[in-house]
């Protein structure tokens, strides 16, 4: 009988399947939605591994969420069965059951321990494989784990689960693939718009009988219409209701508590202010009083100075009315008491960014996600289907809500289809991120041979999307090479020996100058000698370009270089409507008008229209297409493989490699754990972190942690100490030599040293005040100034134990030591419930 036949309630459908491939001794993928119920696999996983005497690793993508699974395993298991290994915590580190964040877990494997008797590795939200930059490490746990370990993948809803399990199993062995499509609470989609006409709200179904509700369209924003009501004084009747409007609405049908998602601290804060300052009140005296208890017990460690410095008191009167704002730039003691006060029920309304969807599982009745565009550093753009239903994966408890609802307001800048759009998207495939990086390749030679450093690389989910790409490619090529044997015959049979077309076959340069010449506005022919008109190109790193059109469809059209057979000729240019919205579909009506309307250069396109009948101009497109088709494929043949030997050319102009043996500096290098690590080893070897106080060390170090990620310029580098100040000009220096190398090698550069922290970070190891420091950089919210220092004691830590000069080695240590106080300290630490 197997384990869950025991359990005293009805499991689903899906959590029985997997289920039983564990006990048929395979590992397995669940990909099924948020709140499911994915975790009673992994428990049954657990509890298969204790039953034989054996461990269980159950792994976390951030600290939040691996400490909320160590509190629930060890109020389930008992605390003396379970251990918690994060970069903050090391408790009970040779428990039966650990619980760790995906990193540690990769530093252990590399470090080579001993990992006879563990029998299964829980990899919890595993479609992290697609971070840019953490996704990664979950490829080198699945390709490194010893072959005797089970795997329990648990993944939010993709739409290529069979291909994700499918590497798995040519990686791993046996391993069952488990889909669950089906929402554990059902949800309803709803579009909210105010009513300027009588100061009505209008809440209607986004999707009715699976398809966009035909209302909706008539709340759409006309540009047109809009602009010429703005001349003439007139507003549009509809507009975004407010905060107050909607959540009166919810309550009055019982539909909090609500996470409202708002993608800017500055919003969540101002959200749960105006909020109160309105005079609402969502709890009663014995809630309010319950709220308190929670909050001293857990502001308890802080001092009152730095309680007075973050305002403790209006923050505190706001969540005793069940009002609170959740995001980064709190200190991680306010956001944990936000979350235990809200999974007591004691919280109505949180106003919070993004990362309350990825952290921990704190699901409501609602969520309201205020706009479906957010800001990424440079441009807004609209979220994804993926983000959009993590967003509302939050709508609805298990066990306590028969239905959960999800509320997008209306908004001047977003159409209805767009949001039905995303409300009815099942489309998340998931794909892999994964890159040889120098820490990797070193760990990877320490322990075997190129050859077979390169056939493990090989078997990563980078390589093999790549070769299904490249069969897709094949299959292409069979095509375009059956249609160029026919043009082939056709040319000849009416030609024979005539001489080809005016217009010869383009090269890629001709195509690529002639790109860089278009400017928005220009109006140019598709092969088919259809009008496009030409709203931007963007052109990337190594010279490649993306071209975004409209057609005269009011289609969006979007290429590459490698899509365009020929350079594009300008015939002709309109003024674009302003301001620029092409996501917007009466926006790309208004262009395709404009389109219609303008007149263009006769003689090019008829010179271009009779070229193209020809069937030798045809035949020279569809032989270009063959060439790039077949270059294409023999690149993608080998992707990984490739980057990995230009990886190790680097390390070999370095010095970290010698032919293909690992030298003493890689060594070292194998043992950073960080984006720099190849600057950092290399600064470790040249002496310039040596023979500095820990606090000139604090401030220097933290050049390679801190990143300068507002709008505006990052300022003029500034050390209280010249010692420092001198390392950081060689430490650049440094930084561009590397960054030389890796651009001949056509690798990514490394991320030069930024020095915006470094002040702060000598300071607070020197012993000065918070309030001090918050004083001196305005736009450094408490959650950034501890977040800043957390990743700085990780890479101090890991200094003191690696550096080569043991003087060094003891200033990081002392360092780590020193910065790791008030705010800093207190936060992150876990306790078992």
């Amino acid at each position: 009988m197997s384990a869950h036949d025991e359990r005293t309630f009805t499991l689903d459908r899906f959590q029985i399947e997997a289920m039983d491939h564990l006990d048929a001794g395979r590992s397995v993928l669940v990909s099924a939605p948020t709140g499911s119920g994915k975790t009673l696999v992994a428990e049954h996983a657990i509890d298969r591994a204790l039953a034989e005497r054996r461990r269980a690793f159950y792994t976390a993508p951030v600290k939040a969420l691996s400490n909320q699974k160590y509190r629930d395993l060890a109020e389930r298991i008992g605390t003396s069965r379970v251990g918690l290994l994060t970069g903050d915590n090391a408790i009970n580190a040779d428990a039966d059951v650990i619980v760790m964040t995906t990193e540690v877990l990769r530093n252990m494997l590399y470090e080579g321990r001993d990992l006879d008797v563990l029998d299964a590795v829980v990899l919890d939200e595993v479609h992290y494989l697609e971070d840019s930059f953490r996704g990664p490490v979950w490829e080198e746990v699945i390709l490194h784990l010893p072959a005797h370990v089970q795997l329990v993948c648990l993944s939010a809803t993709v739409s290529n689960g069979d291909e994700v399990g499918g590497w798995l199993e040519s990686v791993r062995g046996p391993t069952g693939v488990v889909v669950e499509t089906t929402r554990p609470v059902d949800l309803t989609n709803l579009y909210a718009v105010g009513d300027r006409r009588g100061d009505k709200l209008h809440v209607l179904p986004t999707i009715v009988d699976g398809r966009p509700n035909q209302e909706g369209d008539r709340f759409d924003p006309d540009l047109r219409r809009n602009r010429n009501d703005r001349r003439k004084g007139k507003r549009a009747p509809w507009r975004t209701p407010s905060r107050l409007e909607l959540l009166d609405h919810l309550e009055e049908r019982d539909l909090l508590p609500v996470i409202w998602f708002v993608f800017s601290r500055k919003g969540c804060d101002e959200g749960a202010t105006t909020l109160v300052r309105s005079g609402a009140r969502y709890t009663d005296r014995e809630e309010s009083d319950r709220i308190r208890e929670i909050a001293e017990e857990r502001l308890a460690g802080l001092d009152p100075a730095d309680l007075a410095l973050l305002d403790t008191t209006a923050w505190l009167e706001r969540l005793e009315r069940g009002v609170v704002s959740h995001h980064a730039g709190l200190v991680p003691a306010f956001k944990e008491t936000v979350e235990v006060c809200f999974a007591e029920g004691l919280v109505r309304v949180v106003f919070a960014t993004e990362t309350l969807a990825l952290g921990v599982n704190l699901p409501a009745r609602s969520v309201v996600i205020d706009r479906l565009t957010k800001f990424t550093g440079e441009h807004h753009e609209l979220l994804t289907p993926a983000q959009f239903t993590q967003l509302t994966g939050r709508a609805g408890r298990r066990g306590i809500d028969d239905r959960g609802h999800a509320i997008v307001p209306w908004s001047p800048f977003t159409q209805f289809d767009q949001v039905a759009s995303l409300a009815g998207s099942r489309a998340f495939r998931l794909r892999s991120a994964f890159r040889p990086t120098y820490n990797m390749a070193v760990n990877l030679l320490t322990r075997q041979d190129a050859d077979s450093a390169r056939a493990l690389l090989a078997r990563s989910f980078a390589q093999f999307q790549a070769n299904a790409s490249v069969v897709r490619l094949e299959n292409r090529l069979v095509r375009e090479r059956a249609k160029l044997a026919d043009l082939q015959a056709e040319v000849e049979e009416q030609f024979g020996d005539e001489p080809d077309p005016d217009e010869p076959p383009a090269d890629a340069d001709a195509i690529a100058d002639a790109v860089s010449r278009l400017r928005p506005g220009d109006v140019i022919l598709d092969d088919a000698g259809d009008r496009l008109a030409v709203l931007g190109v963007s052109w990337r790193k190594g010279g490649r370009a993306r071209l975004r059109l409209v057609g005269h469809r009011a289609q969006e059209v979007r290429l590459e270089l490698a899509d365009i057979s020929e350079p594009p000729i300008t015939v002709g240019h309109i003024e674009l409507p302003q301001p620029m919205a092409p996501e917007r579909v009466d926006y790309r009506e208004d262009v395709a008008n404009r389109l219609r309307r303008v007149s263009v250069s006769g003689n090019r396109a008829k010179r271009r229209a009779k070229n193209r009948n020809d069937p030798r101009t045809a035949l020279a497109r569809v032989e270009q297409e063959v060439q790039h088709l077949e270059r294409k494929a023999t690149r993608d043949k080998g992707t990984i493989a490739r980057r990995f030997d230009a990886t190790c050319e680097v390390l070999r102009a370095r010095g970290h490699l010698d032919g293909w043996a690992v030298t003493d500096t890689g060594r070292m290098l194998g043992r950073i754990y960080h984006e720099s690590d190849l600057l950092i080893a290399e600064a470790l070897d040249e002496g310039l972190l040596d023979d500095l106080e820990p606090p000139a060390l604090a401030s220097l170090v933290s050049c390679f942690t801190y990143e300068h990620r507002r709008p505006s310029p990052p300022p003029e580098p500034w050390f209280p100490a010249k010692s420092a100040k001198q390392r950081f000009r060689e430490l650049d220096r440094l930084a561009r030599d590397i960054a030389g190398l890796e651009r001949h090698h056509g690798l990514p550069e490394t991320r030069p040293p930024e020095a915006g922290f470094a002040p702060i970070a000598h300071a607070w190891a020197a012993g000065e005040d918070l309030g001090v420091l918050l004083d001196q950089d305005e736009d450094m919210t408490p959650g950034d100034f501890v977040r800043n220092f957390k990743v700085l004691i990780d890479l101090l830590r890991q200094l003191g134990d690696i550096a080569p000069n043991p003087a060094t080695a003891r200033a990081a240590r002392q360092a780590a030591e020193a910065v790791h106080r008030g705010v800093v300290a207190i936060s992150g630490s876990v306790e078992a419930a």
